[in-house]
């Protein structure tokens, strides 16, 4: 995934309320960003760490630039890591594009954010002729509290685990189930649940794993350019 223009580097204050941060553009003025993330951000909110901006092309928007990467110290040197979760799903297409997922891009239908189960909406829906469906699951990993290892989630979430669940309902009706683990900190060479902060998601993603669903997790290499999936690494469980 490239970005469409140029990002613009700035200063980190703080982040609050969630989806909002203040930050110091290049010319010293302040302002308000988007933050397209609801997870806590551990270990990426530093106060004065270089982040970089998108600035949209909407004149309507009222925030016009979003948070897209900052910069962080996991113990061997800075690195860029992406925080904006609206990019997974589409980074995992190109992915899926480029073979990077055992037996998915045999797949000929895509259809995304499909509604499933109860309350849930899956990020791919893949179906085929002579195949079951493959629903598949992408989570954004972007916390790295040990050099090497990437973890997910950085805070509690329910929903989540109800993903986990859900998934695990249709391997049951018969179908095919994978949840993707997208990591975009490019010195990763390992993944695991953070069962330490989730408890419960930690327990949905065993219990998922013992009913046939699938897991991968695909580190990223992230530039102030471009996002792109280049292999999977393992997962420790």
């Amino acid at each position: 995934m490239r970005f469409k223009q140029p990002l613009i580097p700035a200063t980190l204050i703080r982040r609050y309320k969630r989806f909002l941060a203040d930050v110091v553009l290049p010319d010293g003025s302040v302002t308000t960003v988007h933050v397209a993330n609801p997870g806590s951000m551990l270990g990426l909110l530093t106060p004065g760490s270089k982040v970089f901006l998108s600035k949209s092309e909407s004149a309507s928007r009222k925030l016009p630039y979003s948070w897209e990467l900052v910069e962080a110290d996991f113990g061997s040197g800075t690195e860029l890591v992406g925080v904006n979760t609206a990019h997974p799903n589409r980074i995992v297409a190109e992915a899926i594009a480029a073979g990077l997922l055992p037996g998915i891009r045999e797949y000929k239908s895509v259809r995304r954010e499909v509604k499933y189960a109860k309350a849930s909406r899956v990020d791919f829906l893949l179906e085929q002729e002579g195949r079951p469906p493959c629903f598949l699951e992408v989570k954004n990993v972007h916390m790295m509290r040990q050099p090497r290892l990437s973890e997910f989630p950085d805070c509690v979430s329910a929903r989540a685990a109800r993903h986990m669940a859900d998934l695990g309902d249709e391997v049951e009706r018969g179908a095919r189930a994978v949840v993707v683990f997208l990591v975009q900190i490019g010195s990763a060479e390992r993944f695991s649940p953070a069962r330490d902060i989730d408890p419960a998601y930690g327990k949905a993603f065993d219990r998922a794993r013992e009913r046939g669903v699938e897991a991968a997790a695909l580190v990223c290499r992230v530039s102030s350019e471009e996002i792109v999936a280049v292999k999977p690494i393992p997962i420790l469980v």
